[in-house]
C-alpha cells in the first residue's frame, strides 16, 4: 500500500498564518481582521508588512464580522481570525445575516478548532461548529489536513467568490502532503487505494487514518483512505465510487458525529447508494481540559478508534 511520510510536525494555525503573509504580497485586496488573537492566529507577519490593511477589533467578535461584511462592498477580501468557538457559535446571528444571506465575500478564519486546543477546556473548544456552518446556504466549509494543505487553502480561498469558513488548529501535527500542492475546493483527495474499507477523514483525522489503513493492512484489512479536506460542497462522486468498490465505509472527524462530515457522507449515501458506516467522531458531548493526547484518546478521535471501527463496518457487509 501507498505510506506516507511526516516531513515535520507543525501546526496548521501556523499554515494559516503563512498563507495570509503570501496573499498579502500578491493580492493588495486581501485585509485581515482579528479579535485580539494575533499571536494565536499567527497573522504577526501580516499586520507588521500591511499595517494600512489589518484591524486589530479588540474583543468584538460581532462587530468584526459586520465590519468585514462591509469592507467587501468596496471590493476587499476581509480574511477574520480569532478561535473557532469564537468564529461561529459567538457571532452565529452576524455570519447568517451579514453574510450568508447576504451572499458576502468574507473568509471566516478559525484556529483552535475541535478538542485539540487542549487545556483551555470546553469554553473553549467547539465541536459543533462544521455543523453550524455548513447548514447555511452558500456557505463553503473547509477543514484542512495538516500546515502545507492549510497554507494552500488559505490562498486558493482569496481567490473564490462567496462566502467560506476555513478551520484550523492548535497542535502541531504530522505534516505530509505536499509542500507545493494546489487546492482545489470541492475535490476530495484520494490517499491510498483498498478493497475492503473506505475511511473518509477530515482535519487532524487524516493522519490518523493513514496510521489506522498501515495497522488494518497489517491484519490483511484494505482500507481506502480520502482525504475530504471541503465538507461542503462535499465530493459525492469520490464517496459513491469509492463504497461502490468496498462496500463499506467509516468517516473520521474531530467534530460531534452530530452535523459533521459523517452525517454530510451519510446523506449520501442515503440518497445513491445506502452502505453500512461507522462514525468516529465524538457522541453527543463537551470536551474537558486535557492534553490534546489525553482527549483525543478519552473521546475515540485516533488512529486505534478509527481500526476498530473498520473490523466493525466490515462485519455489517
Amino acid at each position: 500500500m501507498k505510506t506516507y511520510t511526516n516531513t515535520g510536525s507543525k501546526d496548521t494555525r501556523s499554515g494559516f498564518g503563512d498563507g495570509l503573509t503570501e496573499l498579502g504580497k500578491t493580492n493588495e485586496n486581501v485585509v485581515a481582521l482579528c479579535a485580539d488573537l494575533i499571536g494565536s492566529l499567527k497573522m504577526d507577519d501580516f499586520k507588521e508588512n500591511h499595517p494600512e490593511r489589518f484591524f486589530q477589533v479588540g474583543i468584538a467578535e460581532a462587530n468584526m464580522i459586520c465590519l468585514a461584511a462591509g469592507m467587501t462592498i468596496g471590493g476587499k477580501i476581509p480574511f477574520t481570525g480569532t478561535f473557532a468557538n469564537f468564529s461561529t457559535g459567538r457571532v452565529y446571528d452576524q455570519i447568517r445575516q451579514s453574510v450568508a444571506y447576504s451572499d458576502k465575500n468574507v473568509k471566516i478564519c478559525a484556529s483552535h478548532a475541535g478538542l485539540t486546543l487542549g487545556e483551555d477546556g470546553a469554553t473553549h473548544q467547539i465541536l459543533e461548529d462544521i455543523g453550524l456552518m455548513k447548514m447555511l446556504p452558500g456557505m463553503t466549509v473547509i477543514n484542512p489536513c495538516d500546515y502545507n494543505q492549510t497554507k494552500a487553502a488559505t490562498i486558493a480561498i482569496a481567490d473564490h467568490q462567496g462566502p467560506v469558513y476555513l478551520r484550523f488548529g492548535r497542535p502541531k501535527v504530522a505534516n505530509f502532503t505536499p509542500e507545493n500542492q494546489k487546492f482545489e475546493i470541492g475535490k476530495a483527495l484520494h490517499l491510498v487505494d483498498g478493497t475492503d474499507v473506505t475511511i473518509v477523514a477530515t482535519g487532524h483525522l487524516v493522519w490518523e487514518a493513514l496510521e489506522a489503513a498501515k495497522a488494518l493492512n497489517e491484519k490483511g484489512i484494505s482500507a481506502e483512505v480520502i482525504n475530504i479536506h471541503t465538507i461542503k460542497p462535499l465530493d459525492d462522486a469520490a464517496i459513491i465510487k469509492s463504497v461502490t468498490k468496498t462496500g463499506c465505509i467509516v468517516t473520521a472527524e474531530e467534530h460531534n458525529f452530530l452535523g459533521g462530515l459523517g452525517e454530510s457522507v451519510a446523506r449520501v449515501l442515503a440518497t445513491n447508494k445506502p452502505t453500512p458506516q461507522e462514525f468516529v467522531a465524538t457522541k453527543d458531548t463537551f470536551g474537558e481540559s486535557g492534553t490534546p493526547e489525553q482527549l483525543m484518546e478519552k473521546y475515540g478521535l485516533n488512529s486505534a478508534a478509527i481500526v476498530k471501527a473498520a473490523e466493525a463496518v466490515i462485519k455489517r457487509k
